[in-house]
Formats: C-alpha cells, structure tokens, sequence
C-alpha cells in the first residue's frame, strides 16, 4: 500500500503553501504544530518537513518548529531545506528528525551528501530529486540543471541511496494531477527504489492511480489545506487498505 505523506512547509515558523515554488505565491495555513497533531489523529504516520526560510538561507533555520513537532506527535519526520552542512544535520537529528531529505546538496557538494549517506545510512538519508520537463532543478527550484533526471537517481542508487522524492515542479502546489507517467517508468527502470511521488497531487483519485502503479509514497500538500483531500478520506482509506 502506498504510503502518504503530507507536507508541511514552514516560513517564518508558520504553515505555508507556495505555487511552483515562488516566494511571491505564498500562502498561510497556520500552525504547523496543529496541522501536525491533525494528521497524526488521523492515522497518519509519516511528515514531510520543509524549512523553506532555510533553503533560502542555505541553512537550517525553522528547527524550534521540528523540535516541537517530534516531541508532540509520534509521527516519523523526515526534514528537508537548508541542509548544506554536517552541523544541519546534527541539528535536525538532535531536533527529531528520523531522516532527512538532501535535493540541492546532492547536486552542488556530491562529496558532502556523500558523506551523510555515508555515516548515517540509507534509511535516513533521501534523495530529494525536483525536476522540469525531465532535468534536475535545485536552489528552491530557482536553478535549472541540465542533470537527467533518470540518469541522477540511478547514479546515487550505486552509491547506495535506497529512497527518493521526486517533486515535478511544473506541478507543484497547481493541483494539475501528478506526473503519473515519469513515475511509472521511474519505477519500471529500478523496481527497488522507495520512489515517493510529489506534486500536482489534487483528488484521492490521484492517490489511488499511484497506488495502483505500485509507487511507494506519495507527498500530498495543497489538496489537503484547500480541501480537495479530506483527511478522514485518507484515514478510511488506510483503515480499508491495512
């Protein structure tokens, strides 16, 4: 069954959503701490984090928020935004991250992303992979690579990365519908891959349609704040599912 995954991305130490990306199309849901508890009341499991003042700032940033997440909730958190250092990472482990997700780091310092995979393992170090049309962007999505996206995860597979979120850009936060076909020939290519889908995600119907392509997880944001997916749909679906 796949699982779901929401996202909570902070600004400020607030919940915000962005449209593609942009600063400039931001918008506020509140406290991430309540949209947490939410989540967890209803059977979810797993958080997405995103400290995007972080990413901004090419350092950690919004770590109080996690902190304050990880003590309050059981959920499992992986991290993402800012992280360019082994001081980040010390950081948000000590804060209660269970893994962390490196996009940008693994682009511009191969040799440090190695490193953390290195020391920590592949079950806490993931692949974030943000793609356009097909190539690897990095920065916040400011800057567009000319980085195969296919050829990118299959060379950090052989470093031993076992999971990854691929985030299609062009969909992100646009309630559009995912990338349903890059990610089923992503998973044909390497069945073994963990691959987590985000993106565009806009009804439970999409949700389904990557369940029944097999994909292992899938990152859900916009839908759930505006309404689209209610979470107790989610939550009887899990409950149907288990």
């Amino acid at each position: 069954m796949i699982e779901i995954i929401p996202a909570i991305d902070i600004i400020e130490g607030k919940c915000v959503r962005l449209t593609q990306g942009d600063y400039d199309q931001k918008k506020e849901y509140g406290d991430p701490l309540d949209m947490a508890l939410s989540f967890e009341d209803h059977g979810i499991r797993r958080l997405h984090l995103v400290d995007l003042d972080g990413a901004r700032e090419k350092r950690v940033v919004n770590y109080r928020v996690l902190e304050k997440i990880a003590s309050r909730t059981s959920l499992v958190i992986d991290a993402g935004g800012g992280l360019r250092s082994h001081e980040d990472l010390r950081i948000v482990f000590e804060s209660g991250a269970r893994m962390v997700t490196g996009g940008s780091i693994a682009v511009k310092d191969r040799p440090m992303f190695l490193s953390w995979l290195e020391h920590y393992g592949a079950e806490r170090i993931i692949l974030g992979a943000d793609f356009k049309a097909g190539k690897i962007a990095v920065s916040g999505w400011y800057e567009s690579t000319e980085l195969d996206l296919k050829e990118f995860i299959s060379d950090y597979r052989t470093q031993g990365i076992t999971s990854a979120i691929c985030t299609d850009i062009e969909k992100d936060g646009m309630l559009s519908g995912p990338a349903l076909p890059t990610y089923k020939d992503l998973k044909a290519l390497d069945p073994e891959l963990y691959l987590i889908a985000s993106g565009g995600i806009s009804q439970m119907k999409d949700i389904i349609s990557l369940d029944e392509a097999r994909i292992d997880g899938v990152i859900v944001g916009k839908a759930i704040y505006e309404g689209k997916i209610e979470l107790k749909t989610i939550k009887n679906y899990l409950l149907n599912k288990g």
